[in-house]
């Protein structure tokens, strides 16, 4: 006779000791130095921009703690025009750079457009080879667009990175909806601004943060474009000068010119650093597009109410009518 499940001894299970494993040690202890490596000279410098006696050396917190660093930026002609240069070229930069690339972006995802593969190619050929530094000053000088703001703005926003990644995520929305919009009687430009534009706000947010970050952080552009005009320049290229001693600027309020200092760099680096929280989640984010039916007030049959995601264009009556009419011609 067999023994029973509760009759039969198992033998006892022996928990083995767990193994300690190296690898995550390691690679915990290194990204915590890491990130001290970072955070530390970034709290040296909040720490200065804060003390009105600062001086050189390691301080944890300030000694006689005032704004008056920070009033010196936003009231000193010589650090408030750089620094509302770099405002104004940064946003303009960053919605020209995004117009140039979603326009580009749109036309090379036009699949029977002739020449389409040859104006791509033409566009990635950029890529690999270029002018030159002198050849593309030259261009620049009988443009004269040479010690103005229109070349540290048209410079970069021309950009065939972030168009190739703008294409690249055009082509993954389905072609079921551009064909819907078609239907429903919508133009390309229809298309494009009522359809793909609000489907494609995790790649603006994206493509237009690193726009942002390379204008806000130009300097080799004024640098070289920019060499008669000093009134142009941004506040990248006045902190250099403050912090290479060339051009300090005057202090107010009993704070130091090693105060005043920190507190511009404190100011160039914290736009960002206070925005990039904020869209951090559109680099990660995948995206489900789908085509569907949401809740409405239009008849789609009996009982059923609501509208497509294309019905801005013509309307669902308008587009059922337009496609009865093309299955009678079939």
């Amino acid at each position: 006779m067999q023994a029973t499940a509760k009759e039969a001894k198992l033998p006892p299970v022996k928990k083995g000791k767990k193994n300690f494993s190296v690898f995550p040690f390691v690679n915990g202890l290194f990204f915590l130095l890491f990130c001290l490596f970072i955070l530390v000279p970034l709290w040296k410098v909040l720490v200065d921009s804060l003390d009105l006696t600062t001086g050189y050396g390691m301080k944890l917190w300030p000694e006689n703690f005032g704004l008056a660093g920070y009033q010196s930026v936003f009231s000193n002609p010589t650090l408030l025009r750089p620094l509302m240069i770099s405002v104004v070229t940064t946003v303009a930069g960053t919605f020209l750079g995004l117009f140039l690339s979603t326009v580009g972006a749109y036309v090379l995802i036009q699949w029977d457009m002739p020449g389409r593969n040859f104006f791509a190619g033409i566009m990635l050929f950029t890529m690999i080879f270029q002018g030159g530094m002198i050849p593309t000053y030259l261009v620049m000088k009988s443009l004269h667009l040479t010690n103005t703001l229109w070349v540290v703005i048209l410079m970069p926003a021309i950009n065939v990175y972030n168009l190739v990644l703008m294409r690249n995520f055009f082509e993954g929305i389905p072609t079921s909806l551009f064909e819907s919009a078609t239907l429903d009687g919508c133009s390309p430009i229809q298309i494009f601004y009522k359809i793909v534009l609000p489907l494609s706000k995790a790649a603006l947010a994206s493509i237009g943060l690193m726009f942002a970050v390379s204008y806000w952080n130009d300097y080799t552009n004024y640098k070289l474009y920019i060499t008669t005009d000093q009134s142009l320049y941004n506040f990248q290229m006045k902190l250099r000068s403050i912090i290479m001693g060339s051009d300090l600027p005057a202090a107010n309020g009993g704070a130091a010119e090693n105060t005043v200092t920190n507190a511009a760099v404190i100011v160039a680096i914290l736009p960002f650093m206070i925005l990039y929280p904020f869209l951090q989640k559109y680099f990660v984010k995948g995206m489900m597009i789908e085509s569907y039916i949401e809740d409405g007030n239009q008849k789609i049959s009996e009982g059923t109410y609501g509208k497509s995601i294309t019905d801005a264009c013509l309307g669902w009556e308008k587009s059922e009518k337009l496609v009865l009419e093309l299955a009678d011609l079939l």
